[in-house]
């Protein structure tokens, strides 16, 4: 099954791609790869979420802010290449959680992106990941999460 046909079986809905947040493109291909910039969680009711994992926001929060910040991810792969299905691979994802200094479960966190990739590409989105704790991000956002994609060739 394609990739286009997992978005509609698993009755999700993309998101338009977010444009960068600064002076910098929101992804970039150079040959095969495809560099995803950082991506935030969607706005809740128009609103950005802001705060720190720890402190404002739990462990299970984190992880559906992570599968929210994933979404928009795919949504800037398929604007970028005009279907999902010209993904070979997601190689590699990587995460900054604004979280307190005594929080410890960032993997727990990032595994709400890295579970959605796995249903969304099957095998090919399986990846290798880093994840890192922060003090802050712009804006206050509780994460942040940024990819790159091996595109399929032809």
């Amino acid at each position: 099954m394609s990739a286009e046909q997992r978005i509609e079986n698993l009755g999700l809905t993309l998101p338009p791609a977010s444009a960068a947040a600064g002076n910098y493109a929101s992804a970039v291909q150079s040959g095969n790869l495809l560099f995803i910039s950082g991506k935030a969680p969607l706005p809740i009711d128009g609103k950005m979420p802001k705060g720190k994992l720890g402190r404002e926001y739990s462990t299970a929060e984190g992880r559906a802010f992570a599968r929210s910040a994933c979404l928009d991810l795919i949504a800037v792969i398929k604007n970028k290449l005009g279907s999902l299905d010209k993904v070979a691979q997601i190689v590699e994802i990587q995460g900054a959680i604004n979280a307190v200094p005594e929080f410890e479960e960032h993997a727990k966190v990032l595994d709400g992106a890295s579970d959605l990739l796995a249903e969304v590409f099957g095998s090919a989105g399986v990846h290798a990941r880093s994840v890192v704790g922060v003090s802050s991000l712009r804006n206050g956002v509780p994460l942040t999460l940024k990819g790159i994609i091996e595109v399929r060739q032809g």
